[in-house]
């Protein structure tokens, strides 16, 4: 069966939604010394509340950068990231740190948790962290949610690489932030453990009605997203 059936809901249950992420006109120049290098020319991108968008592109393209910007990471050097309609190019680095620890969630390719913790008191860290109250009942029912209930008192060294990014995915959905970053998260994963962290990640738009953007090489991500952009050379060629 084709991963377009399995993940992509009918044109006609869709409904309008709003912008999470906004990008207009980016530029992002890394200087050292006289050396100037261009990581985005003029990007320009939006992701609504509700879908997932997968970002395209070979090594070396922008798409890091790219996320980097999004999750206040780092700033723009001209155009404007807009998230919920605040600009992070003018915010405060105080604003920056708040809306960091509750405004957006990140999942990477690995490293995403404590090994000697347990899955639930890696989610608790992470919500601890977020400045989230009662973390310990959001952090048991995330992980239900997410097919973890018994797994939650598992070392995350103790779990398969499927299972550990299925509780990052967790930690990220229980701070219940409008944006929701994820840099190749299927890339070190098997094939059938691509498939449940894929169907995971497919639910979360719909289902917490966040934006989902996705880094990715994986076509199967990409055939499972609402959007595709494509770039190369810092900039979106396509989508």
């Amino acid at each position: 069966m084709a991963v377009e059936s399995l993940y992509r809901e009918p044109e006609a249950e869709r409904q309008v939604v709003w912008p999470i992420l906004e990008m207009h006109d980016v530029f992002k120049i890394y200087r050292s010394g006289p050396v100037e290098t261009v990581a985005l020319r003029g990007v320009d991108m939006v992701a609504r509340a509700g879908t997932m968008t997968a970002i395209l592109g070979p090594s070396g393209c922008g798409k890091s950068t790219l996320l980097a910007l999004a999750a206040g990471l780092d700033r723009a050097s001209a155009g404007d990231v807009r998230s919920s309609g605040v600009s992070l190019l003018t915010a405060s680095e105080d604003e920056l740190a708040s809306y960091r620890a509750r405004s957006v969630g990140i999942i990477f390719q690995n490293g995403n948790l404590w090994p000697s913790l347990s899955a639930r008191e890696n989610v608790v860290a992470a919500l601890r962290l977020a400045g989230v109250e009662d973390p310990a009942h959001r952090a048991a029912a995330s992980l239900v949610e997410f097919g973890l209930g018994s797994r939650a008192e598992h070392r995350a060294a103790e779990l398969s690489g499927g299972e550990q990014q299925r509780v990052a995915i967790a930690a990220a959905v229980a701070r219940r932030a409008p944006l929701i970053l994820a840099d190749e998260p299927t890339g070190e994963l098997d094939a059938a453990n691509q498939e449940v962290v894929l169907r995971a990640l497919r639910r979360l738009p719909r289902d917490h009605e966040c934006a989902l953007v996705v880094v990715t090489h994986s076509p199967a991500v990409a055939e499972a997203a609402d959007r595709v952009i494509e770039m190369v050379d810092g900039a979106v060629v396509a989508g």
